[in-house]
């Protein structure tokens, strides 16, 4: 549909996704792809969360954030495949723009929650190795409640403010999105009126985001192999074994995240296809990855894990159909 404009003879308030225009006779390859992957994501995370729950010795900070950013992972996937493979499989391509903008929104904001929550674990385990007996002082309660209250100011705030500057704009031209979800400059770029401050806030979040979060975490890892080679023996090898699932996650999300939001915002050309793969896949490959790292890497919850199935096993096994009371007579 059409809405009228003061200055412009219309603006489109519906949006069709194209975003694999070269694989369209693979549609149902990819939605199988994509399906496993989903799967993948619901399943390993979901698996993480329970075991962190059940398991009374995981109730500390660091596993506490990684339980949350399983959370954050099912949730942003699911904001977006859903909808994907719904357009693949049957053609449901169609977007009003409010729905856009909500998704644009969701997206971008849990985003933006994983790469908080990253850097407060970078932050837990500097405080942790680096000043171990202060540990339960610092990374109490309140400390993560105040990382919580951190997070969603910041960013509600710069999504908020992202998503407000996109709505404000008219599109009286094309309303093909180049994407399978409604990514911001995705949409920016068929705006008919002035898109510099949409540029200048899709810069701003990667620098309050990438240029911020990323060099903090960098400084923590450093002092904390700093530490951690004047360790010797167990100690130092259980260190490097934490720290390097972290940075398998982080430069994994990272990465991705970063190629993808520098080739939109300094207008790089990439074919549709791979920028859209690249899209999807900054969203599903940390999700994906992030239960499998944790949970083979991460001693203390493959131990949870194996005891929750060696006592669910133990329970099953020792169930036994009791023998029916025998009669006595009068």
């Amino acid at each position: 549909m059409l809405k009228a404009l003061p200055g412009w003879n219309f603006s489109h308030d519906s949006f069709v996704f194209r975003g694999f225009p070269e694989l369209q006779n693979h549609r149902w390859l990819l939605a199988l792809l994509f399906s496993m992957f989903y799967l993948s994501v619901l399943l390993g995370n979901f698996l993480l969360v329970y075991v962190i729950r059940r398991v009374e010795r995981l109730h500390s900070p660091m596993y506490l954030l990684i339980c949350t950013l399983c959370i954050v992972d099912i949730l942003v996937v699911t904001t977006i495949l859903p909808n994907m493979l719904l357009g693949l499989l049957f053609d449901w391509n169609h977007i009003s723009l409010a729905g856009c903008l909500v998704q644009m929104f969701c997206t971008h904001f849990l985003s933006s929650v994983e790469s908080t929550l990253l850097l407060a674990m970078a932050l837990d385990r500097y405080v942790a190795i680096c000043t171990p007996l202060r540990y339960a002082d610092i990374m109490g309660s309140s400390t993560l409640l105040k990382l919580l209250l951190f997070t969603l100011v910041r960013s509600v705030s710069i999504m908020a403010t992202l998503v407000g500057l996109a709505g404000s704009l008219w599109f009286c031209g094309s309303n093909i999105i180049e994407h399978c979800y409604c990514d911001h400059m995705a949409l920016v770029r068929l705006a008919c009126n002035s898109t510099e401050k949409n540029h200048t806030a899709g810069l701003a979040v990667i620098i309050c985001f990438v240029a911020v979060d990323i060099p903090v975490i960098f400084f923590s890892y450093m002092k904390i192999t700093s530490v951690v080679l004047r360790v010797a023996g167990e100690e130092r090898l259980k260190a490097f074994n934490t720290c390097s699932s972290h940075l398998m996650v982080i430069t994994c999300f990272y990465l991705v995240g970063s190629i993808t939001f520098l080739s939109h915002n300094l207008n790089i050309r990439i074919a549709t296809d791979i920028n859209t793969l690249m899209g999807v896949m900054y969203i599903l490959l940390p999700a994906t990855i992030n239960p499998i790292v944790y949970g083979i890497r991460t001693k203390e919850i493959r131990n949870g894990l194996l005891r929750l199935f060696w006592l669910n096993s133990k329970r099953s096994s020792s169930v036994k159909i009791s023998p029916g009371k025998p009669q006595t007579g009068p």
